[in-house]
């Protein structure tokens, strides 16, 4: 009998902490996208002392938001120009190149020279008229711009002219020329009577324009004037030529 009461005492305390039977965890439904934890049981202790306040996310699709891409924007004004850099190193020597095509040969008409130089064997005494001083030697005369009938230089060529003239006085005569551009004189060369002869010189230049005369005049007969020669030497020379054309 003893026995027995021993096994009831020892079963008691293990009925006593059994507990009762479990019910199956309550579930609750929530989107894969919500952060929220699910509502804690009423029934809890945590939720009999205080009802906590549920954290609320705001949470925007951006994808959804945007718009479609705007039109192109004007273009902006230009910046100003920043400073100026230093000069770079010298670069390497390069190749040497092709030797190029020879050109055209030039115009032979356009040629941009004009000279002439002539002289006179015979002597000339003055008349009751000017007269031009005609030559009968030619010394250079390529462009045939010097009319050896009319004893005038006719211009062909704009420019700037250097014009030259030397004569042999005759002694006890006077000597009395001018040179002349177009019927203007320019310089005079001139000898008193002496009784030697002499050499005479006289230069200047000229601004001359297209068909302007230059020439020697020889003055009218009002005293003994005349140039001396003897038939054989030249004694007389007439000579001009192109300094610079013009542009």
């Amino acid at each position: 009998m003893s026995g027995l009461l021993l096994h009831v005492l020892l079963l008691v305390p293990l009925v006593a902490t059994v507990p009762p039977p479990s019910r199956p965890p309550v579930r609750y439904c929530r989107r894969c996208c919500d952060h929220l934890d699910p509502p804690e049981n009423p029934s809890s202790p945590r939720s009999a002392g205080l009802q906590q306040t549920p954290e609320v996310r705001t949470f925007i699709n951006m994808t959804i938001l945007k718009g479609d891409k705007g039109d192109r924007g004007e273009r902006g004004t230009f910046g100003k120009a920043g400073s100026e850099g230093l000069p770079g190193s010298r670069g390497p020597m390069g190749f040497k190149g092709t030797k190029g095509q020879a050109g055209t040969p030039g115009d032979p008409c356009k040629s941009q020279q004009s000279f002439f130089s002539v002289g006179r064997r015979k002597a000339l005494h003055s008349i009751d008229y000017y007269q031009a001083l005609v030559f009968d030697t030619v010394f250079v005369n390529p462009e045939e711009h010097f009319n050896m009938f009319k004893g005038k230089f006719y211009c062909y060529l704009p420019g700037v002219y250097f014009f030259n003239i030397n004569i042999h006085t005759w002694n006890f005569k006077e000597t009395y020329l001018h040179l002349m551009h177009n019927d203007k004189e320019q310089v005079i060369l001139y000898a008193q009577p002496s009784e030697r002869s002499i050499m005479q010189s006289q230069s200047v230049m000229l601004t001359l324009e297209l068909n302007d005369e230059v020439w020697v005049r020889l003055y009218k007969r009002e005293r003994e004037n005349a140039i001396y020669s003897d038939n054989v030497d030249v004694y007389i020379t007439f000579n001009g030529y192109l300094v610079v054309p013009s542009t």
